[in-house]
């Protein structure tokens, strides 16, 4: 920017975006005084450098604004996390189940666990039932995509469904 570029010619490009053509570095610069604004390289790589002459301070301060507005738009995938068990009774199921669908609908992603207590580790095909009919009830529902398909960790058997990009 201004006094900084080390260039004895540079390829000028106007206020308004029109092409001045190649100028040497102090007429250039001359140039920007003259307009009261800054003479600021775009493309140093290029052979002769690109500059440009604008406001400086109001062009930060653009980039500032859309970047802003940028991070404002993103949203934030969370990892919410619901668990069953293995001898869960039909009531517990569905209002766990209304969380699922709920969490997915919201955008979070959602890790269902069935946590075995004891001697039930022995049946880890009824866990694997619950997860696959969790799994079921949310993809047919449409609302979903199973991440991660149920796997035995220690005494837990987890599963991961990730919201369809739609929602």
């Amino acid at each position: 920017m201004n006094e900084e570029i080390r260039a004895k010619e540079v390829r000028l490009v106007g206020a308004e975006g029109e092409q001045i053509g190649i100028k040497p570095f102090r007429e250039a610069m001359q140039m920007a005084i003259d307009a009261n604004l800054d003479l600021v390289n775009v493309a140093p790589q290029a052979k002769p450098p690109v500059c440009r002459i604008m406001d400086y301070g109001k062009f930060r301060y653009e980039q500032q604004k859309k970047e802003k507005e940028a991070r404002k738009n993103q949203k934030i995938v969370d990892l919410k996390e619901v668990w069953f068990r293995a001898n869960i009774d039909e009531h517990d199921y569905q209002t766990k189940m209304r969380n699922v669908i709920k969490f997915l609908k919201e955008g979070d992603k959602v890790k269902c666990s069935v946590r075995f207590r004891g001697r039930e580790i022995a049946h880890a095909n009824i866990g694997q039932k619950i997860l696959e009919r969790v799994a079921a009830e949310a993809t047919g529902e449409d609302l979903c995509v199973i991440e991660r398909v149920p796997k035995l960790e220690g005494r837990s058997m987890i599963m991961i469904l990730a919201p369809k990009a739609t929602h």
